[in-house]
């Protein structure tokens, strides 16, 4: 009795060792990987690339892993696997590091903004520069290095979950592993709080912050064309990365468990005939196809919700991030946490799990549905939104931005630095707004005489968008809510629902089933996944911002209804194909 207890006193404390280090490095990469989709706004506006360009580099992670999934997943078991996962987390610390390389490369941010000169007959002659406080044109190709940067953080990535958690499941005894997976799983969530915080935090950071003085910045973090330090976060990020990698070191490859090791492997020959195998199994191979339309959604949502919550509900990116990291983070930490600890305590099969699963996704999806009625108002931008002619209703009908107003103004159309008039419109600029003096400078500048604004044309303007979110403001605590409490409950199904992928099949085969499982959901869901939904919320795009050197920047601002459909319809079909594939499982029964 002796010997068992200091046997099974041995796993606990060798086991918990690689938990820690493993929650750590988990730890550590959904840090790095939220605070990348944190910064999606702000890459869109330093690079000046669309969002179908940010979902390709967001989708370069998938990329690096695809290139050695199959070699780490196959013949990683068979070396020393925390030494591979050490070296994996070096190479995702270095790509963090690449990734924010262009920021002490390329020139200060600069955005479009405005001189008005007046002469003594009150004519206003509009002339439009570029701000100069960077050294010459910044090279925009640069992003191409946030992709290779990304790239490496995804090869880097690649043999933490495999490795680990196949390691876990050979040396922790049966009524453990789902525990420390669930604990796991749950670290790698809550380290997306940090994530969010992190780009929170960074976002209200103006982006050359040391380099300016920021009384010369005229714009806020709610403009469309604030950047914040984006590459902050990623030095914070690349250092606890690199720290992660220390424990792995000093492991051994092997740990000691009570009772007969039930470890096989295959040789390297039996490839072939071993893939097909476990490709033949149905179980496996119906919630691998589930899983990919699932994460097809979530991975979509994910990406682009603060985005989604910036330009629908009017917020600035660092009240997005903040949020995402304290309310919708921590409710699917709770989520996955509570389903590992359930299927403990109900001791769940492969059928109860498959059950509870599909519950929760049913119970999400049909949660889901009440999206569609959050609802709020775009804003209203003359000549954009609302016609100058008819200031009342908004209007998506294309509209021209010159009147008779501003027609003696010889102002730009393309260019972006939006005024509030004292009619509570927004307008494009000052000069389509037909304003004809300013007094004041920056942030404090104010228009009069505006021609366009009021009936006698002499209402003034200020910098900046009107706010006009009273509705968004009622709007918004219901997101939230609805948000979180649909976040928990999809989230409660994710541990069930990989300790199935990990009990229906043969021990042999486990290591091969979670490598070729993350492969094909990086493949089918990870990489299209960002791209796609991009290019669907770029089609919903009502103003594009203008390059420095001509073509089509940034998106400036959306039409909130095709973006609130567009983005809810992308979603709704996969979790509805998810839920008519877990209850096929259910029909199919285990085999």
């Amino acid at each position: 009795t002796s010997l068992k207890d200091r046997s099974r006193s041995s796993e606990h404390c060798s086991c918990g060792m690689f938990l820690v280090a493993l929650s750590f490095a988990y730890f550590a990469k959904a840090l790095s990987g939220s605070y990348m989709k944190s910064t999606i706004t702000q890459l869109e506006r330093r690079f000046d690339i669309p969002s179908y360009l940010i979902g390709v580099i967001d989708g370069s992670f998938e990329i690096g892993n695809l290139l050695v999934i199959a070699f780490v997943s196959y013949f990683g078991a068979k070396l020393h696997r925390p030494k591979i996962i050490a070296v994996g987390c070096v190479l995702m610390s270095i790509g963090t590091f690449i990734i924010a390389l262009p920021h002490f490369i390329i020139g200060r941010y600069g955005f479009n903004l405005y001189v008005y000169l007046f002469s003594s007959a009150a004519d206003l002659m509009y002339f439009a520069f570029q701000l100069t406080v960077v050294k010459g044109e910044s090279n925009l190709s640069m992003w191409i290095y946030v992709l290779l940067g990304n790239v490496l953080r995804g090869i880097g990535e690649t043999p933490v979950q495999p490795l680990g958690i196949s390691y876990i499941d050979d040396f922790a005894s049966e009524e453990n592993a789902a525990l420390y997976v669930g604990c796991v799983q749950t670290i790698s969530v809550v380290g997306p709080v940090f994530g969010y915080l992190l780009g929170s935090l960074c976002a209200k950071i103006y982006v050359d912050i040391g380099f300016v003085k920021m009384e010369t910045i005229s714009i806020t973090p709610a403009d469309a064309r604030w950047v914040g330090a984006w590459w902050l976060g990623y030095l914070i990020a690349g250092v606890i990365t690199l720290l992660s990698a220390i424990p792995f070191w000093f492991l051994p490859r092997s740990l000691p468990i009570s009772g007969p090791q039930n470890v096989c492997y295959v040789s390297s020959t039996d490839f072939i005939p071993t893939l097909r195998t476990l490709l033949g199994h149905p179980v496996y191979l119906i919630y691998l196809c589930v899983t990919i339309i699932q994460l097809n959604s979530l991975i979509g949502m994910v990406t682009y919700k603060p985005k989604y919550i910036e330009q629908h509900f009017r917020q600035s990116a660092s009240k997005a991030n903040f949020l995402m990291g304290v309310i919708n983070i921590p409710a699917v930490a709770l989520g996955m946490f509570s389903g590992g600890l359930l299927m403990k305590r109900l001791k769940l099969n492969i059928m109860g799990a498959a059950r509870f699963a599909f519950g929760t996704s049913l119970i999400g999806y049909i949660l889901s549905l009440f999206f569609f009625a959050m609802s709020c108002e775009n804003a209203k931008v003359a000549g954009v939104t609302l016609n100058y002619n008819s200031l009342e209703g908004i209007s998506y009908d294309k509209h021209s931005v010159f009147t008779t107003c501003n027609s003696g103004c010889y102002c730009s159309a393309t260019e972006w630095d939006p005024v509030c008039g004292e009619n509570g419109i927004t307008y494009v600029s000052p000069c389509l707004a037909g304003c004809t003096s300013s007094v004041g400078s920056g942030k404090n500048t104010v228009f009069s005489n505006c021609s366009c604004i009021g009936v006698d044309g002499n209402f003034t303007a200020s910098t900046g968008q009107c706010p006009n979110k009273d509705d968004c403001d009622r709007m918004f605590p219901y997101f939230l809510a609805l948000s979180v409490i649909t976040s928990f409950i999809i989230s409660l199904g994710g541990t069930p629902g990989y300790m199935l992928l990990i009990r229906c099949i043969k021990p042999q085969l486990k290591s091969l089933a979670l490598g070729f499982h993350a492969l094909a959901t990086r493949t089918l869901a990870g990489i299209p996944a960002p791209i796609y939904f991009g290019a669907i919320i770029d089609t919903t795009c009502l103003k594009w911002g203008q390059k420095r050197c001509g073509g089509m920047g940034a998106c400036r601002i959306y039409n909130t209804t095709a973006y609130r459909y567009s983005h809810m319809h992308l979603f709704m079909p996969h979790m509805s194909l998810y839920c008519q594939g877990v209850k096929l499982i259910l029909v199919q029964g285990p085999h």
